[in-house]
């Protein structure tokens, strides 16, 4: 169902991801500890490991992707300006391009509110190891199976209760 959600809206799954787990750790946050400002040092460990990953990468589309929505709201007012909108977003891309840094810095300062210092250390340097750079390759794609299997464990499981509603249902009378 999610897998299914994300690709009607054109959105490749390792963005997926990356929503789930930014979601994720801020939500788990302490209200206090979204408050309180991490050590400088602990922000630029947790930024060297977030780069390490790869989770910057994950960012950068999400740019373009606000200017296509926002294109697309504007595209219904007038599809006669489809060509203008076009020129704009692609220039707006451009402009904007620089922006997805701040959810690097933003994601930086939540590892940091998560970890200390020292265990962000100790996760950089894990990261940095043979096994550490195969968790870094392999992970995104167990996520994707997950994810995918996922999707199809609630379709399936959908039409199980389904079926099972259809038949308690008619043991009352009603045809489903």
């Amino acid at each position: 169902m999610i897998a299914r959600l994300f690709t009607r809206q054109r959105l490749p799954r390792h963005l997926l991801a990356a929503f789930v787990m930014l979601a994720s750790i801020v939500s788990a946050m302490p209200k206090t500890a979204q408050a309180q400002s991490p050590p400088a040092g602990a922000i630029l460990i947790a930024k060297q490991i977030i780069q390490l990953k790869g989770v910057d990468r994950l960012f950068n589309p999400l740019v373009g992707g606000v200017v296509e929505k926002v294109k697309d709201q504007f595209m219904q007012t007038d599809f006669m300006w489809a060509k203008d909108l076009n020129a704009v977003a692609a220039q707006l891309k451009k402009e904007y391009a620089s922006r997805a840094n701040e959810l690097v810095d933003a994601s930086a300062r939540i590892y940091a509110s998560h970890f200390t210092e020292a265990e962000l250390k100790q996760i950089l340097a894990f990261y940095q190891t043979p096994l550490g750079r195969k968790v870094i390759q392999e992970e995104p794609k167990a996520l994707d199976e997950s994810i995918a299997n996922a999707g199809n464990w609630g379709n399936n499981l959908s039409q199980e209760i389904a079926d099972k509603m259809r038949v308690e249902m008619k043991k009352r009378g009603h045809d489903l």
